[in-house]
């Protein structure tokens, strides 16, 4: 017997039902209703669903009408915060709009996510600011500030995620002040907070859920507790962002943000007091002397670090820095302690302070058992890292186990309810069991759902393997990539994405580019150039009409995430199969778990790692039933070897290209097609 909100959700998805009849360019799909009902099943059931919904599913209705109609509180959990506000100012408003229910929205991100007027005006103060186009942007936001409701610095246009001022102008839990602060009653975080704690449906990300659980402070503690469903969208970057999370790491950007605040805060309230100049000139040295001695660094580099100390580093000079920066620390409380009444800040400082004299001492003692310590160095800073190789004892222990708080109003059957989860990605690995994600996360005993794209794949995408391009470890490949990717954009007038598997080569291929297509109209863009919200958006005007298209070589983020549906991207070129980098020290310890437990760390990790990032670039290819494009694979493993075989079996069904004329042939057919509909006006 099917339980009503089955019921609900089956007349909500079919032929002329409430959603094709409310809204816009529905078409009801087998898949998507699929996944929807599977969703509604858990929701009223209880239990763990686990669901890859390839591109074009719809799965983001799948689980939100489910969710709405089953009249529970939810909390929906999403990779990024671009996501987040897609959520909650679009997808959400149309679907309780379509469905006509009494629903109440909230978002919540993270503290640095919003203004702080009392750093704001600390800021404001600083003398120590003197960029001039900080303090001209410092201007925009007071100026902002005496307008915004929430707060939220994604409502300022022109401000960098990247900028300098950002952290002068929010808070973090070191430095918030609490309830001690005069602008505690106006804050933005709390009113955040308190609108999620009566909300029907909140909207938050997966940086914001671990931090939650890492530390108990983010509001999430009394928010969870009341929801009974909770929604993981983009689930593959779960085990990641937890693991960062869940382990523990001490930074010298940290320690040196703490000596500005430190300096700044007790020369403004409480000058002649103490030694100010001398305490923050000592912490300072201290933590310059921990991060120079990890030698000169052009890049970002991950040291082992299996013994006392990281590999290259003698121990005893490893030792003594870190001893130093921590009887630094010591210094600096016993200042605060000498004015700890004068002022709230000074209190919030001594906890700053004693928190990173206690991560010291953390370092200083053995690494945990069943977790892997590393160090990040860069040209400016160096984080020592310790976490967990995954997140699966977390989720087992601390989410599974635990039941919503009911209302004693509630029905008597209400009790025994237990919570739903559901986890969901277009990518979550390569068979059946989906293991990839399921073992990592602790979820080897949760429902498993799989649901196809409805795209015609053959129709729609050629893949192109080059047989005759250098191995990916010769020096020569990412000019042969830069020259492959040159040649298509020509044929093609631009449209075209290059994604690229490390930072070196994204360098190298862009510089190349840029030489071989001067003069041809088309703009080479080339991630960290510009801010990415600004590469974005430049890319999405290169199909306008009368404009030359663009081509973006990016790496990293953009292989996922990045939506350009239609004409403006047409073509995709990856460098080479994205294996997981075998020196990095997660990497290691994770594939030698895998060997003592007498498995293959290549079959059970490395190639299913690869499939999924790979099935994530070729992704954004297709992104709609109209679109048309190509995807080259700069890497003839995928067609020589067993496991490339097992690569191109989890991409979508492309047609195959064999030769490079073939591939000049598709992409003139589609450039072709683009200029008639230009030319029609038929976009």
């Amino acid at each position: 017997m099917s339980h009503p909100l089955h019921d609900l959700v089956q007349e909500a998805f079919a032929p002329l039902g409430v959603l094709e009849r409310a809204t816009d360019h529905f078409t009801p799909r087998q898949g998507q209703t699929d996944m929807a009902l599977a969703v509604a099943d858990v929701v009223a059931h209880g239990g763990s669903l686990v669901v890859e919904a390839g591109t074009g599913v719809g799965k983001t209705f799948a689980y939100l009408v489910p969710a709405l109609l089953s009249g529970e509180r939810v909390l929906l959990s999403t990779a990024t915060k671009a996501l987040q506000d897609q959520l909650f100012a679009r997808d959400l408003p149309r679907l309780v709009q379509a469905l006509n229910l009494p629903i109440r929205l909230a978002l919540l991100k993270g503290r640095s996510s919003y203004l702080c007027t009392h750093r704001m005006e600390m800021a404001r103060r600083d003398t120590q600011i003197s960029d001039r186009h900080t303090v001209h942007l410092l201007s925009r936001v007071e100026t902002w500030s005496l307008s915004t409701r929430t707060g939220d610095l994604a409502e300022l246009p022109g401000l960098d995620e990247r900028s300098p001022l950002i952290p002068l102008i929010t808070s973090n839990r070191e430095n918030c002040l609490g309830s001690q602060c005069s602008k505690f009653k106006t804050c933005h975080v709390n009113a955040a907070r308190r609108e999620a704690l009566g909300a029907d449906v909140v909207v938050i990300n997966h940086h914001l859920f671990f931090a939650d659980m890492a530390v108990r402070e983010t509001g999430m503690a009394e928010l969870l507790p009341s929801v009974r469903v909770v929604i993981f969208d983009e689930a593959h970057q779960l085990n990641e962002v937890g693991v960062n999370f869940l382990g523990h790491q001490l930074g010298t950007a940290q320690l040196l943000d703490v000596t500005r605040d430190l300096l700044a805060t007790g020369l403004q309230l409480a000058r002649g007091l103490a030694d100010w100049q001398g305490v923050c000139s000592g912490l300072e040295r201290a933590t310059r002397e921990l991060r120079l001695i990890g030698g000169k660094r052009m890049g970002a580099v991950k040291l082992r670090w299996t013994e006392q100390a990281p590999e290259g580093i003698h121990v005893g000079a490893w030792m003594q820095s870190l001893e130093d920066v921590g009887a630094a620390c010591v210094q600096a409380l016993h200042a605060l302690d000498t004015v700890s009444e004068i002022a709230p800040d000074f209190m919030r400082l001594h906890d700053r302070v004693a928190e990173m004299a206690k991560r010291v001492d953390a370092f200083l003692n053995p690494c945990a058992p069943d977790a892997v310590r590393w160090v990040d160095v860069s040209a400016s800073q160096m984080r020592l890292m310790e976490a967990p190789l995954d997140i699966a004892e977390t989720v087992r222990e601390r989410l599974m186990t635990q039941s919503p708080v009911i209302e004693e109003d509630a029905v008597a059957d209400a009790d025994t309810r237990p919570r739903a989860w559901v986890f969901t990605s277009a990518t979550l690995g390569d068979d059946p069991r989906l293991r990839w994600f399921t073992e990592p996360c602790g979820l080897e005993s949760a429902t498993v759902l799989r649901v196809s794209s409805p795209f015609d794949y053959p129709a729609q995408a050629s893949l192109y393997v080059p047989r005759d391009i250098v191995r990916p470890n010769d020096p020569a490949h990412s000019s042969q990539v830069a020259t492959i990717a040159s040649n298509a954009v020509r044929c093609l007038g631009g449209r075209t994405l290059v994604l690229t598997t490390t930072l070196r080569a994204l360098r190298v291929i862009g510089d190349v580019l840029k030489q071989q297509l001067e003069g041809s109209g088309v703009e080479v863009l080339v991630q960290g150039e510009w801010p990415k919200r600004h590469l974005m958006e430049r890319f999405r005007e290169g199909a306008h009409v009368g404009e030359a298209g663009c081509v973006l070589v990016a790496s990293a983020t953009f292989w996922e995430g990045f939506d350009v549906p239609g004409d403006a991207l047409q073509l995709v070129v990856i460098d080479k199969l994205p294996f997981p980098p075998p020196n990095d020290p997660l990497v290691e310890a994770r594939s030698k778990r895998l060997e003592l437990q007498g498995r293959s760390p290549f079959n059970d990790y490395f190639v299913p790692e690869a499939v999924v990032a790979l099935k994530q670039g070729a992704g954004r290819l297709i992104r709609t039933e109209s679109d048309r494009g190509a995807l080259v694979v700069c890497d003839n493993r995928l067609v020589t070897t067993g496991y490339g075989r097992r690569l191109i079996a989890a991409l979508p069904p492309m047609r195959q290209v064999q030769t490079n004329e073939e591939l000049v042939e598709a992409l003139e057919a589609l450039h072709q097609d683009f200029l008639t509909r230009v030319a029609t006006k038929t976009f």
